[in-house]
């Protein structure tokens, strides 16, 4: 009779048939092999595997059979796998057997079931082989699988575009884009709304190598509005190309340091120096809150003067809105003109984005900001707005009574975080 760890092991195999993945199979004969090897109560091979042609084995003694650790057994199980097509990535993986005959006869089982593998059975034979091919006699099958993508159909390869499997997308939007598989278009479209950096890197490059000289503004579009910095870069830098330098103006104040950086290059290669541009939006923000672009003083610090844009970037820190009291934060950080003493009141600013900006500048400076400036009395506190930040004289602008002791006890909590985390270089500084 079957044992109950057989029954488990049965149950799993059923698991995996049902829906499995590609590490889900390979987990699959690890662990049954493991068992087997441990005497884990499972009954001997002849008790349960027929190799009778006549009376074939279930789908499941199957699987165990091919998973086990008797060589002998597992090349018996292979001449049942046609059988079964589901079994097919036990049969990838046997291609990687340590067993030279089980090897060859699941090589050749392997090729002469894959031809009528549906474009799903196909990816998640790919799946496994991708994985499996990572070991020490894992390349055959690998290299099969990935010569009958690149040398199949169309269809073949745009099938795998959608999968679930992120290595099997990956591979075929490589050899879709070497094909020419895809329009520019699409290609720009497709790295619009890909989640996976690794595709939208790829094709938002390849759309624009495809896109012609000027490109085509329907390639461009996509990129420029995506959610990914990494994309609307592409689409930044696709802009001088194109002769529509001066369109990278508003990008100078996004969200992400690689699209400003971009837009700065491209404006530069243009005849336009970026850095009035800055330096006039950060003014604009000093006199009329609500018109400065939230991202405009973390781009005057990429590329101004200390000397010159540090008073600016400070009067930032007093801003209504956090988000510009965040990047002038920044801003000081990449300027190296942060002065703790003044900083340190941002601590206990409202906004968390502004405190995670002030812990971080004040990080490699930690033990250089006087304890009772950070933790001091209720009775010392300015009774002021808690949301202001210091003004140029270094004090505090705050409205609203003291602080309360919740405040408080963040504020040290945060400067524990700053000083456990501080870099022993930066000591003695």
């Amino acid at each position: 009779m079957p044992s109950s760890a057989f029954d488990g092991i049965v149950h799993r195999v059923a698991h995996v048939l049902a829906d499995g993945d590609a590490g889900a199979w390979l987990a699959l004969d690890e662990d049954i092999r493991t068992l087997i090897r441990r005497g884990a109560g499972v009954p001997p091979a002849h008790v349960w595997f027929s190799d009778d042609p006549e009376h074939p084995p279930a789908p499941a003694e199957l699987a165990l059979a091919l998973c086990g650790p008797d060589g002998r057994v597992r090349e018996a199980a292979l001449r049942h796998v046609p059988a079964v097509p589901a079994l097919l990535p036990l049969v990838v993986i046997r291609c990687s057997d340590w067993a030279a005959p089980v090897r060859e006869r699941a090589h050749a089982v392997l090729r002469e079931e894959l031809p009528g593998a549906t474009s799903d059975d196909y990816g998640a034979l790919l799946a496994v082989a991708l994985r499996a091919g990572e070991r020490l006699r894992g390349d055959a099958a690998r290299e099969l699988l990935v010569r009958t993508l690149r040398e199949g159909p169309g269809s073949m390869v745009s099938a795998q575009l959608a999968g679930g499997d992120r290595a099997v997308r990956r591979l075929a939007h490589r050899i879709a884009v070497e094909r020419g598989l895809l329009s520019p278009v699409r290609l720009a479209e497709t790295a619009a709304r890909d989640p996976d950096v690794v595709v939208q890197d790829l094709c938002a490059n390849a759309a624009l190598a495809t896109a012609g000289d000027p490109p085509d503004p329907a390639v461009l579009a996509p990129l420029l509005t995506a959610r990914q910095g990494r994309v609307r870069a592409a689409g930044v830098t696709g802009l001088r190309r194109a002769g529509r330098a001066g369109e990278a103006e508003p990008f100078l104040y996004d969200r992400s340091a690689l699209v400003r950086a971009c837009a700065r290059y491209v404006l530069r290669q243009a005849g336009t120096d970026p850095l009035p541009l800055y330096r006039a939006a950060c003014a604009s923000g000093l006199e009329a809150a609500a018109g400065m672009p939230p991202h405009a003083a973390p781009g005057l610090a990429e590329c101004g003067d200390r000397t010159t844009d540090g008073p600016t970037l400070w009067a930032l820190t007093g801003h209504e809105r956090p988000e510009v009291r965040a990047g002038a934060v920044a801003g000081l950080r990449l300027l190296d003109a942060v002065r703790p003493e003044r900083l340190v009141s941002l601590l206990d600013d409202r906004s968390p984005r502004v405190v995670r900006e002030t812990a971080k500048a004040l990080r490699p400076w930690s033990d250089h900001v006087p304890a009772g400036a950070l933790v001091r009395p209720r009775s010392t506190r300015p009774s002021q707005d808690r949301s202001a930040a210091p003004s140029e004289a270094g004090g505090d602008r705050h409205e609203g009574g003291a602080p309360e002791p919740r405040r408080r006890s963040r504020t040290r909590r945060v400067l524990d975080l700053v000083r456990r985390h501080i870099r022993p270089w930066t000591r003695g500084r």
